[in-house]
């Protein structure tokens, strides 16, 4: 990437804790570059005690457009926007925010599309699909709630923290589009399987549910990009499922937010 700063850049953050480990700034800022617009996309790493002081101070700055959020600050930066989207209040969640007309904060979560999107782009329409999800955390919560949204048959979602699990379920099964339940890390008689757990980035990790079970007719997702192929991937092609990687997710997460950011 080539690009010439200026003092009209305009800019937009990355917020997060730990940020070292995030790819976003250069794919952001490349597609900044990509629509022909002068700004870029840089980290910040600010801890969850100084996090609406950090946004108070963001936002005093005249030249900052944008705030993409990730962890653990999904939840907390919903409440430090002026107005979101439905999904995004639904959720409770945001992963992206830009700036009001009057130069507060709106926010998105857009998680859950990109997942949804990415699995079609490889094939697999959830309309219609029996399907199981471990993990109700930001991620998973935006994922449940897409899947359910594009016509899953049936979702049953899977993680050890009951009260978030409950709490996402019952709010899921309230919308009435279909039946959403509590699993377990058996997939036997589902066509999804998918994972929204950072359980797989390090080495040694366990498997996020049971891969002796799968079999060859299931679709597999995951959300981790690091290791581009973890564990869990990689038992589901050993089984011969169709796959889907977190790096194929984030890359239409990151369409959507640049689209977004744009005012698309």
């Amino acid at each position: 990437m080539t690009q010439n700063l200026s003092g009209a850049t305009r800019l937009h953050y990355i917020v997060g804790d730990p940020i070292a480990q995030v790819k976003s700034p250069a794919g952001v800022s490349q597609a900044f570059a990509d629509h022909g617009r002068d700004a870029v996309c840089v980290p910040a790493h600010v801890s969850p005690a100084h996090l609406a002081d950090w946004v108070r101070g963001a936002s005093l700055a005249q030249n900052v457009d944008g705030i993409i959020v990730t962890v653990p600050h999904k939840f907390a930066c919903t409440d430090l926007c002026a107005t979101t989207s439905e999904r995004a209040a639904f959720l409770h969640t945001v992963n992206t925010m830009r700036r009001n007309a009057d130069g507060t904060w709106h926010g998105d979560m857009f998680d859950g599309l990109g997942f949804v999107t990415a699995m079609q782009e490889k094939g697999c329409e959830p309309a219609g699909k029996k399907t199981l999800l471990v993990g109700a955390g930001g991620a998973g919560s935006a994922i449940a709630h897409a899947l359910v949204m594009a016509g899953v048959s049936q979702l049953a979602i899977h993680d050890p923290d009951d009260q978030r699990r409950g709490s996402l379920v019952d709010r899921l099964a309230g919308l009435g589009r279909c039946p959403v339940g509590h699993g377990s890390a058996d997939p036997t008689g589902f066509d999804l399987v998918l994972n929204a757990t950072p359980v797989g980035m390090k080495d040694g990790d366990p498997y996020p549910l049971d891969v002796a079970k799968l079999t060859p007719a299931m679709f597999c997702g995951c959300v981790i990009t690091a290791p581009v192929v973890t564990r869990f991937i990689a038992a589901a092609r050993e089984k011969g499922c169709a796959t889907m990687t977190g790096a194929d997710m984030f890359a239409r997460v990151r369409d959507l937010m640049v689209a977004f950011l744009l005012g698309a």
